[in-house]
């Protein structure tokens, strides 16, 4: 990949179901290291938007383009190639109930590499020391706390050493202190390791936090309305919707 090239590049994507538009003319890329945040009014498309960034979803128009190739047109193998560079850590944190954290954590190792069982063990006590969880293997996810419910469902995001990560509203549902912890592992995980970050949050503090550049989709327009750093963007703001949303009060925000 040239050095200017962007890991992510979104052109003219239109997102929608059936015949309504969620949103439409939706135009951005997504540097190597960036944590880039997608943001706006409940309602406005970010989990869509995500959706089509992963391939879960077709766009209705425009093109989605990892590390400058046609990610969302691609044949199989490639998408299988480019799936296993990614990660993604989903809003309810997904983890199996049935399964142990360490047999979680395990389960990307197991299906996607040809390691031996005791290498793939020293890479899950691994990953889940990184986030905190170290001796906490054996649980089961419904005897650890949602904090580290979310931890865990991060181990398992990071198995594949992925050079992209995607995160659906990582602080919900936490606390204050665990939601602080949380954007303290995102952000040791751009420094450490160079990871791409996508995330779809409403919560101001991380967005301010941690965010490097910010987009944001205007649920009235359907369309995409500013981008940039937050806090320019909040210093400002190119319209009252994006200044309202960043200067609102984060308590019982949504």
């Amino acid at each position: 990949m040239n050095d200017d090239t962007p890991v992510i590049e979104v052109r003219d994507l239109t997102m929608q179901y059936g015949t309504r538009i969620i949103m439409k003319d939706i135009s951005f890329t997504v540097g190597q290291g960036e944590i880039f945040v997608l943001m706006g009014g409940s309602g406005s498309g970010k989990s869509t938007l995500l959706k089509h960034l992963i391939g879960l979803k077709q766009a209705a128009k425009g093109t989605i383009l990892f590390e400058g190739a046609g990610f969302d047109i691609s044949d199989d193998a490639t998408r299988k190639r480019v799936l296993r560079r990614m990660g993604v850590m989903y809003q309810n944190g997904a983890l199996w109930s049935g399964l142990t954290l360490a047999e979680n954590v395990a389960l990307p190792l197991e299906e996607f590499t040809t390691l031996d069982a005791q290498t793939i063990a020293d890479a899950v006590s691994f990953k889940l020391a990184l986030v905190g969880l170290k001796g906490f293997e054996k649980f089961y996810p419904s005897a650890i706390s949602g904090g580290m419910r979310k931890r865990a469902a991060l181990a398992r995001a990071i198995a594949l050493d992925p050079d992209v990560l995607f995160f659906d509203e990582p602080s919900s549902g936490l606390d204050p202190i665990s939601a602080s912890r949380l954007d303290d592992l995102i952000l040791e995980l751009k420094a450490s390791f160079g990871t791409t970050i996508v995330i779809v949050t409403h919560d101001l503090e991380s967005i301010f936090r941690i965010a490097d550049r910010a987009l944001f989709l205007d649920i009235d327009t359907k369309t995409m309305t500013a981008l940039g750093p937050p806090a320019e963007l909040r210093d400002n703001p190119p319209n009252p919707q994006v200044h309202q949303f960043l200067t609102r009060s984060s308590v019982g925000a949504s």
